[in-house]
């Protein structure tokens, strides 16, 4: 049969119940509006959330860590090598927390093309002097251009300049609610006291806020150099080694490679941050599931629309068998009736969902606790424009084709009899 005419058919009808064709529209509209909408918010979301942590946190990190000594005097003794022996009360080794011959490990870190860049830190665990009180803290040597460079370092840096902690001799940044506790301001000298019992003091010359209260009570930042002198340590001296992938998924098998090859611990990022991972895949999770029951719902309305429109024309239908044209071709002009729908309504989603999305991203989102986030956190990702055309399709097809599949099998001479 010629396709303009069943064309000019399936318009002649969809013309003719024009309400209800507009409503199908709408509600195929409506879902896909906002499934892209729901999607793009909800991994915009995901992002925020996973960069407070995921952002700050090496893919790979090299270590040192105090642990009890697996191989215990006893187990070496002849008598008793072969003896199941429970040792109570083990103590740690004495292992310490410096990596040696890190300056290798290090070259040979930046030769591995997987490895997108490193960044040596010192942890210091010290207490902040606020008049006789002594408040628990920690303080971080890094090296202020690595960090910035691969873990977004200068994006929380509330107040000062990253890089006076490299060019102001004994300086400190410290975290937004560590300084509030102590009340120091940009300028101000803090004293700090090591775990050897030594004081120093430092030049606060800046604020730190990551957007986690309880860590931002405690870290504070300084220069690797800096920390070194508070240590009482070698320009050598390295706790952490920090590493980046080009590939995050690579990190554990990285971790055991690397631990297998420098003998030292490593930790992935997978496995320290196994909870966010989790979050973020279940909200992620919801949101497809809220989407597809909208696109879902949408297409049970075309399906009723459909199914009254062929009660409805019983007898238009009935006159086109009995010219000549066959259950197939009827079939086609339902089909093209419902797929005109789905696509209409579909690019209508997809343009109002943007429309959306760019409305949400510029609703202010001011707190105190993410001073970098300004608005609503809106991901802009094709894919799910992608996924929401593909879906309006599959949808409107099949609550298009019973109902397509019922006016094909229309017997005209029942119909026409009754008539």
């Amino acid at each position: 049969m010629n396709i303009r005419l069943i064309i000019s058919i399936a318009g002649s009808l969809l013309f003719a119940r024009l309400k209800q064709t507009a409503v199908a529209a709408i509600g195929v509209t409506f879902s896909i509006m906002m499934f892209v909408t729901l999607l793009s918010f909800m991994s915009g979301l995901n992002d925020l959330l996973d960069g407070l942590i995921l952002n700050r946190t090496a893919h790979v990190r090299l270590y040192n860590e105090i642990k009890p000594n697996p191989e215990q005097p006893l187990n070496l003794s002849e008598a008793y090598k072969n003896a199941h022996n429970f040792i109570r009360s083990v103590k740690s080794s004495n292992k310490r927390k410096e990596i040696y011959d890190n300056a290798s490990i290090m070259k040979s870190l930046l030769h591995d093309p997987n490895v997108r860049g490193i960044a040596p830190r010192i942890t210091a665990p010290v207490f902040f002097n606020d008049g006789a009180i002594e408040i628990t803290g920690s303080i971080n040597g890094i090296d202020v251009e690595a960090e910035g460079k691969l873990f977004f370092f200068n994006d929380y840096v509330t107040d000062g300049h990253p890089t006076d902690l490299k060019n102001v001799s004994n300086s400190i940044i410290l975290g937004k609610g560590l300084a509030q506790t102590l009340l120091a301001e940009i300028g101000d000298v803090v004293q700090v006291t090591t775990s050897e019992g030594e004081r120093f003091p430092l030049k606060v010359v800046g604020y730190f806020q990551s957007g986690l209260l309880d860590y931002d009570k405690v870290q504070s930042f300084a220069s690797i150099t800096t920390a070194q002198k508070l240590l009482g340590k070698s320009n050598s001296y390295i706790t952490d080694i920090q590493i980046k992938l080009h590939d995050i998924n690579l990190a554990p098998a990285k971790a055991i490679e690397y631990e297998q090859r420098f003998g030292v611990d490593a930790e992935d990022i997978k496995t320290a941050n196994a909870q966010f991972e989790t979050g973020s895949s279940v909200r992620t999770i919801i949101s497809y599931a809220v989407g597809v029951t909208l696109l879902i719902v949408s297409g049970f309305g075309i399906y009723n629309i459909l199914n009254m429109m062929i009660y409805e024309k019983m007898e238009s239908i009935a006159i086109l068998k009995a010219t000549g044209f066959a259950g197939k071709d009827v079939q086609r002009v339902f089909m093209f009736i419902a797929l005109s729908i789905g696509v209409v309504g579909g690019m209508l989603g997809l343009f109002f969902g943007f429309l959306l999305s760019l409305g949400i991203d510029q609703i202010p989102f001011n707190t105190a606790s993410l001073p970098t986030i300004k608005t609503f956190p809106i991901r802009y990702n094709p894919v799910f424009y992608g996924i929401g055309a593909i879906f309006s399709f599959i949808t409107t097809f099949l609550a298009g084709y019973l109902p397509a599949r019922k006016a094909s099998m229309v017997d005209p001479v029942v119909i026409l009899r009754g008539k």
